[in-house]
C-alpha cells in the first residue's frame, strides 16, 4: 500500500523558503506522514549524507519510509529504503543493481511511451509527471495534466504516483483520475502555516 502523501525535501526549496531540513523533516512527522523523497541536485556526497543524518534522526521511530532521489549510492551508504530515478538519471536496471532486489526504486515518466516502459520493468512504483505547471524543477517537462494521469492508469497496473504542482486545492483531483499517491515539494509550505498543519491538511483532503 503506497501511502497517499509522498513529501519530498527538496534542498533548494527548503533554502529558498528559509525552511530548515530538520524542521521541514519534524514537522512531516508530526503530521503522520509516512513516505519522505531527499531530493539534492547540487549538494555533494557528503552534503547529502549529513541532510540523510537528520532525515533519519528526525524519522527515526516513525515507521517513515525514506527515498534517495538520483543517488542510489548514496542511498545505500545512508541507509534508506530505497531510490528514486528520473528518465535522464541511473538507468533503472543499474539502480536497482546498486541497492538491491529488497530496495524500492521508482521511476519517473512525462509520457506512455515512458509508462509502458516503465510497466515492463521491476519498478515499484511508478511517478507521473508534471501533471500541472509548476516551477520546482528549471528543466521540467511538458505537463501532462489530469488526462495524463488516466492514461497512465490504464497502462500500468505499479503504484501510480501524480507529482508537479501538487498543492491542496488540486490534489484530490489527481487521486480522482487514478493516482495512487501524489508526491508534493512546495506545496508543503505556506506562509503563516507550520509544515506540521500543511501537511495535515493535506492527509486530511487524501483519506
Amino acid at each position: 500500500m503506497t501511502p497517499r502523501l509522498y513529501a519530498i525535501a527538496d534542498a533548494g526549496v527548503l533554502a529558498a523558503w528559509g525552511t530548515s531540513l530538520e524542521e521541514f523533516a519534524r514537522g512531516l512527522r508530526a503530521a503522520g506522514v509516512r513516505l519522505v523523497q531527499y531530493r539534492d541536485k547540487n549538494g555533494s556526497p557528503q552534503e547529502v549524507l549529513r541532510a540523510t543524518s537528520i532525515l533519519c534522526e528526525a524519522l527515526s521511530g516513525s515507521g517513515g519510509c525514506l527515498i534517495m532521489n538520483d543517488r542510489a549510492d548514496l542511498a545505500v551508504l545512508a541507509n534508506f529504503d530505497g531510490v528514486h530515478v528520473g528518465q535522464d538519471d541511473l538507468s533503472f536496471e543499474d539502480a536497482r543493481r546498486v541497492v538491491g532486489p529488497q530496495k524500492i526504486v521508482g521511476v519517473s515518466t512525462h509520457t506512455d511511451e515512458h509508462v509502458r516502459a516503465a510497466e515492463q520493468t521491476s519498478a515499484d512504483y511508478i511517478a507521473i509527471g508534471p501533471v500541472f505547471a509548476t516551477t520546482t524543477k528549471a528543466d521540467t517537462e511538458p505537463v501532462v495534466g489530469l488526462e495524463g494521469v488516466r492514461r497512465a492508469r490504464t497502462l500500468t497496473t505499479k503504484p501510480l504516483v501524480a507529482i508537479g504542482g501538487i498543492t491542496r486545492a488540486n490534489a484530490r483531483s489527481a487521486i480522482e483520475a487514478g493516482a495512487d499517491s501524489v508526491a508534493v515539494i512546495s506545496g508543503l509550505l505556506a506562509e503563516g502555516e507550520s509544515v506540521e498543519q500543511v501537511a495535515r491538511d493535506f492527509l486530511e483532503l487524501l483519506r
